[in-house]
């Protein structure tokens, strides 16, 4: 990339991960085996430090051992021995997970493993006294005990990350999430607050441009509120609002927003070319990588200061090729 462009996904140090240590290879579960997820294992390696955690073996189960399984009502079920039902692990998982929710205040994001009844986020089956399944499931005891302590966390599940649009998702939000951890190190201003959302001005848009409005009217304020309450209030918001996945049409949006810095500088035949690859990739025809690098291109020979910091043209590193599935 050109100097002109700084990353803005630059930081101090490696984004933390917290992860279901079944998917790195550690042979933890109750029949000795694992889950290894190369994605995780290899590709997301590079780029992040994972902290692996069990929390069937760290409550002190075994390996191998009885499994366990959720049993009762999908909204509060308990885990328990599936042959012997009468061992139940509930409080033992719930009360690890609120522990490691405090003590990884470090970690960016957390990939949990999927259907697991200690891990799993969703759709993890919860049987009822007949033996049947419940529609729709539940969700695992640690992991349900951990996110609900760390509400703005990144989470998701390993089996979803193999949707290109879930796995960019989710990657945005934890370089976000790392970006805003660096901030609050520094030590939170108004200035400082404001400068993020700028930043963040255009990944917002393509995520939820409603919210892009809420948040902007929230911050409008801004100077009537200590920086240490209306910061993490401003963020909880945009984490809320980058779940939300962006679309080709709000994507379209923001990549008119950009080219519209360019007008002054393009000749026609140039301008030409940016609108046609604009609208083949918002009619499907190219990945989203195509017109962002035709704007970098020209944003690189025709600088902008203000364009040079948004975290829209490069929110994840380039060798995660994220954006050339979407």
């Amino acid at each position: 990339m050109s100097r002109y462009l700084p990353m803005p996904f630059d930081l101090p140090q490696r984004p933390k991960l917290g992860i279901s240590a079944c998917l790195l290879g550690d042979p933890v579960r109750f029949n000795g085996g694992h889950k290894e997820s190369r994605l995780c294992s290899r590709s997301l390696a590079e780029h992040f430090d994972f902290v692996p955690l069990c929390p069937e073996v760290a409550i002190g189960l075994g390996i191998p051992r009885e499994p366990i399984r959720l049993v009762g009502g999908p909204a509060a079920p308990r885990a328990v021995n599936s042959r012997e039902p009468q061992r139940d692990h509930t409080e033992a998982l719930a009360e690890f997970g609120e522990i490691m929710a405090t003590q990884l205040d470090d970690i960016s994001g957390y990939i949990f493993m999927q259907k697991s009844p200690s891990c799993g986020l969703e759709r993890v089956k919860v049987y009822q006294a007949n033996g049947h399944a419940s529609d729709g499931g539940g969700r695992g005891i640690f992991a349900s005990a951990f996110c609900a302590r760390r509400p703005d966390l990144p989470v998701e599940e390993d089996g979803r990350l193999n949707d290109p649009v879930l796995r960019e998702n989710f990657l945005t939000r934890v370089y976000a999430y790392a970006q805003w951890q660096a901030l609050c190190r520094e030590g939170l201003s108004h200035k400082s607050i404001i400068a993020f959302h700028s930043r963040y001005k255009y990944q917002l848009m393509a995520h939820d441009p409603v919210q892009y409005k809420v948040l902007g009217r929230l911050l409008g304020g801004i100077g009537a509120q200590p920086a240490e309450e209306i910061g993490p209030r401003y963020f909880s918001a945009l984490m809320v609002a980058l779940r939300k996945c962006a679309t080709r049409g709000t994507h379209s949006n923001v990549l008119q927003h950009l080219s519209g810095y360019l007008k002054p500088h393009l000749s026609r035949p140039e301008k030409a070319e940016l609108q046609r690859l604009i609208e083949q990739y918002r009619s499907g025809v190219v990945p989203l990588v195509v017109p962002i690098t035709l704007l970098k291109h020209h944003f690189n020979g025709h600088p902008d200061r203000y364009i040079a910091q948004q975290a829209y043209l490069q929110p994840h590193p380039e060798e995660l090729s994220l954006r050339n599935a979407l």
